[in-house]
């Protein structure tokens, strides 16, 4: 079996994304050439226009840019909570703050160079669902990315400067031209692609077709 290459298109305060990585992950257990497969984490910012220094629930994000009543969020909240809980992931989004993530990608694609950047995905993902992080601050993402073994003086060292800010971008072109308008998203040997948080299921299905099986 060659290698198959597998894009995966999210956003670190995606709420969806992190249980599509989830139900990713228990694809890729059961898919029969797992090792043939080539994860690649690409960048994707929901709301890049969000400035610094934010600090506002999702709920009244959600009422700011979509006018969405609070009412209504708590529902909306509740159903991906739910849906996280399925995962065996526990959410605890009244203390979520969804920030601009421009600078925790650009530390993804340092992590990404050193074979860590499933782990520092998980780990700043789970700070930002469970534990309240915010993913703009330095300190913070530095912190995070130390636990799960990036060298923190590498961390530290790129976020004060803009390196890794164009790879951000080719990568949200790439998303673009290939038609993608939200995430997660996951590509497959640049050809089958499939947008939401789909099954296990059905993610293990993409791969199988990839696979010529």
């Amino acid at each position: 079996m060659t290698d198959i290459s597998l894009e995966v298109w999210s956003d670190l305060i995606c709420l969806w994304c992190y249980i599509g990585k989830r139900r990713l992950a228990g694809a890729l257990e059961r898919f029969e050439w797992r090792d043939a497969v080539r994860v690649r984490w690409r960048s994707y910012e929901l709301d890049p226009a969000t400035p610094g220094g934010v600090d506002e629930t999702i709920a009244q994000r959600m009422l700011r840019r979509q006018g969405i009543p609070p009412e209504r969020a708590a529902q909306l909240l509740a159903h991906v909570s739910r849906a996280a809980a399925d995962e065996g992931l526990e959410y605890d989004l009244e203390r979520a703050r969804p920030v601009n993530t421009l600078d925790a990608h650009r530390l993804l694609h340092l992590a990404a160079d050193h074979g860590l950047a499933d782990a520092v995905q998980e780990r700043l993902m789970r700070a930002y669902t469970r534990e309240g992080a915010l993913l703009s601050d330095h300190a913070t993402l530095v912190r995070l990315a130390g636990e799960v073994g990036l060298a923190e003086d590498a961390a530290r060292a790129l976020l004060a400067s803009d390196d890794r800010t164009r790879e951000v971008r080719e990568d949200e072109a790439r998303a673009a031209g290939l038609g993608l308008s939200g995430v997660p998203s996951f590509v497959v040997d640049g050809r089958y692609a499939v947008s939401g948080a789909e099954s296990a299921d059905s993610l293990l299905a993409l791969l199988r077709s990839a696979a010529g099986v």
